[in-house]
């Protein structure tokens, strides 16, 4: 009793460390008057870059982008961005942002993981933290969607796209529910970059291991498909009902899957099943590039900034995946690790510059191209008339971690907090030693 009641203690400091300092920055309310930015480079996100421009927005949706003056707008508040620039929110796909943080030492504040290992049913969506320090440190770097994603067992759960903003779940929600998360079957034993197996490995061979998995996923998306087909059900079975959209085509199947073989094998099984499906990781999509243009299957790069799983291929290969990508004519947008990482997204996306890609190509990478992938695209991902004004501004140029720095930044038309726990402490201890400058 008195451990259950030290731990109880303990989870209560823990929850009002994690409060601490939360309450100053309060959710943006919803937009009351038009806004209008001029002056600005306007980066719209499809390659096209307008220079001494303008972009207007009213309840939460753009009403005008051009070069020039900007019209008149009664009422609106003006703001001058000249010798700024203007960006698209930055998308973050495939994350635990939102459901993760603390790593280690915190069990309470993990929730990305359910038990079992098939759980189409299980929402990510519910257990999206609204109130998480983390989320405003990433979306001070212009990141302002994400898809919180579950992780864990075969089949993990389903994703959703949420806004970086908002007072709960039910708020920050922007598109509910859009795809079901599988982890492929590698039929090879787990290997370290210098080629040594992992300790204490199973007595079944890995060959063996992947096809029990790939047959009970092949059951169970062949039980779900004609449970699907059937119009009314004596039983509910919510795993099945939950993958019904995966045959309808409400919904995508996002597959884990690195290797060159797990990615075609991936990609048959979606033929059998007539899914729309999206590749994560995808480390050999280069050895498959027709594959995957013939199959119309885009892929979600993780992490650029890494080194290369074998030690014969390229040290310089994950930088230029995304050009190889690119040049191969295969959808591909990119994302970090876990969750704080995320903040990191905008300078891995310029690093790609630097290994093919245009500017405005890697900008894309991270808001059109994975607004496509999400299927958001048709909302965001671009500055055009009629999407919403998910947008942000900075003094330098985004995709450069030494110019980046944002003044202003909507999500619908919002106008967003920029503090986060980070400027707060940067601020407090700049004071304590007389250094405080300008944030």
């Amino acid at each position: 009793m008195k451990k259950k009641i030290l731990l109880g203690f303990g989870g209560l400091l823990l929850s009002s460390v994690l409060a601490f300092g939360q309450e100053t920055m309060s959710p943006a309310k919803p937009q009351n008057a038009p806004v209008v930015i001029t002056g600005a480079t306007i980066h719209i996100g499809n390659g096209r870059v307008i220079n001494n421009g303008y972009i207007a927005f009213d309840k939460g949706k753009i009403t005008a982008v051009g070069e020039g003056s900007a019209p008149a707008m009664a009422g609106a508040t003006v703001i001058d961005a000249a010798g700024k620039q203007v960006y698209p929110g930055f998308i973050c796909p495939v994350t635990t942002l939102g459901l993760v943080e603390i790593e280690e030492g915190a069990r309470g504040t993990v929730d990305d993981t359910e038990t079992g290992d098939l759980n189409p049913h299980v929402r990510s969506l519910i257990a999206f933290n609204t109130d998480s320090k983390v989320i405003p440190t990433v979306r001070s770097n212009g990141i302002l969607l994400a898809q919180p994603t579950p992780e864990g067992g075969t089949i993990s759960g389903q994703s959703s796209v949420m806004m970086l903003d908002g007072w709960n779940w039910e708020d920050a929600a922007y598109k509910k529910d859009i795809g079901i998360h599988l982890t492929w079957p590698v039929a090879r034993a787990p290997r370290g970059r210098r080629g040594f197996g992992a300790a204490g490995q199973s007595q079944e061979s890995p060959a063996d291991r992947a096809q029990k998995q790939m047959d009970a996923i092949n059951s169970l998306f062949a039980q779900a498909q004609a449970y699907a087909a059937e119009n009314k059900h004596g039983v509910n079975n919510v795993r099945f009902a939950a993958m019904a959209g995966l045959f309808n085509g409400t919904k995508k199947l996002f597959v884990n899957a690195d290797g060159a073989k797990e990615i075609a094998q991936a990609v048959s099984f979606a033929k059998k099943f007539n899914l729309q499906e999206v590749i994560v990781g995808g480390k050999e999509s280069y050895l498959v590039l027709d594959l995957l243009k013939q199959n119309n299957v885009p892929v979600i790069l993780k992490e650029t900034q890494a080194l290369p799983d074998k030690d014969e291929d390229d040290v310089y290969l994950p930088y230029k995946l995304p050009h190889i990508l690119q040049d191969a004519g295969v959808l591909y947008g990119l994302t970090g690790i876990g969750f704080w990482r995320q903040r990191n997204l905008p300078f891995e996306a310029g690093q790609a510059v630097g290994y093919g890609l245009t500017k405005e190509q890697a900008l894309s990478m991270i808001t059109l191209n994975n607004a496509k992938i999400l299927g958001i695209d048709n909302t965001t991902g671009t500055l055009e008339v009629g999407k919403d004004a998910n947008l942000f501004v900075s003094t330098g140029d985004a995709l450069d971690m030494l110019t980046l720095d944002v003044t202003n930044e909507y999500i619908k038309g919002r106008n967003i907090d920029l503090n986060n726990k980070h400027k707060m402490l940067y601020k407090k201890f700049s004071d304590k030693y007389g250094t405080a400058v300008k944030l």
